[in-house]
């Protein structure tokens, strides 16, 4: 991994980098996977429903495989590439039957790698299995929440979870975010950590380089007036005056809980993410 600092030609140039991962390959994406992505940015029926999202550099999808469903055919990894839709690097993977397929790649993955998936593999980075054959202690991701809809969870950029313990059909995970929760036994889950832990080190540098990413400007809610903020008014530059911060349309902001009491899923969390103190 390594960071690249522009040098001071400008204003804008000035502190601006750029994270460049080690083992990407010089080619251009499979053409056979990409598919054209609308922009719809923030936007339900037209009308804005997610502010200051909008416009950016146009980009295509990279048709991701997150169920690795093709149990029992090895495959080998072709290429390591940066997909602009996720932070994490994804891998191009030929299978011995033919079919090549993306996939997300774990942390030290390099071209010339081989993988498999099945109910009986080698316990070794980028393979896949269910949560009861891996051993107890590992660290997964790419997992199922229901088994063969493929990974929902622990998907994105250095992320991973740990495997503490199996017991009556049901795996125990602690999660990235410190939750530890229950998942089925026969769900799948990759072995190792998700590639491009060190995405997020760059610095932006300039405005303009935000709007390419699909990033409209933001303004503070303590430098508006009070009939658009609640934040907003008085002379000068003044605290909040509220007990806790609000959204524009008056809502608690920052901290709250927003998850459903009543969910179906609760009952498989068995300890809730800790607070991060600041």
């Amino acid at each position: 991994m390594a960071v690249k600092v522009y040098k001071k030609n400008n204003a804008g140039r000035r502190n601006m980098s750029v994270v460049k991962p080690d083992n990407l390959t010089d080619k251009k994406p499979e053409k056979s996977l990409l598919q054209t992505l609308n922009k719809k940015v923030g936007r339900s029926w037209g009308k804005i429903s997610v502010r200051h999202r909008g416009g950016g550099a146009k980009k295509k999808y990279r048709l991701v495989d997150f169920k690795m469903d093709k149990n029992g055919i090895p495959g080998k990894v072709m290429a390591i590439e940066k997909d602009p839709n996720r932070s994490a690097l994804i891998a191009l993977v030929t299978y011995a039957d033919g079919e090549k397929r993306y996939i997300i790649a774990t942390e030290n993955m390099k071209v010339g790698d081989k993988i498999i998936s099945g109910e009986k593999v080698d316990i070794k980075e980028g393979n896949r299995t269910m949560l009861k054959n891996i051993p107890v202690g590992t660290t997964v991701c790419n997992v199922e929440m229901i088994p063969g809809k493929g990974a929902q969870m622990v998907r994105s950029a250095g992320s991973s979870a740990l495997l503490q313990a199996i017991d009556n059909g049901f795996a125990q995970l602690k999660m990235p975010s410190t939750e530890i929760r229950l998942v089925r036994g026969d769900c799948y889950a990759t072995i190792g950590q998700v590639s491009n832990h060190e995405h997020n080190i760059y610095r932006i540098g300039k405005a303009g380089r935000k709007r390419h990413m699909g990033r409209r400007p933001k303004v503070r809610g303590s430098a508006m007036n009070p009939v658009d903020h609640p934040h907003g008014g008085g002379e000068g530059r003044q605290p909040i005056g509220l007990k806790y911060p609000k959204t524009p349309w008056g809502k608690p902001a920052l901290g709250v809980k927003t998850r459903k009491k009543k969910k179906a899923s609760n009952k498989y969390i068995i300890s809730r993410r800790k607070k991060r103190r600041k």
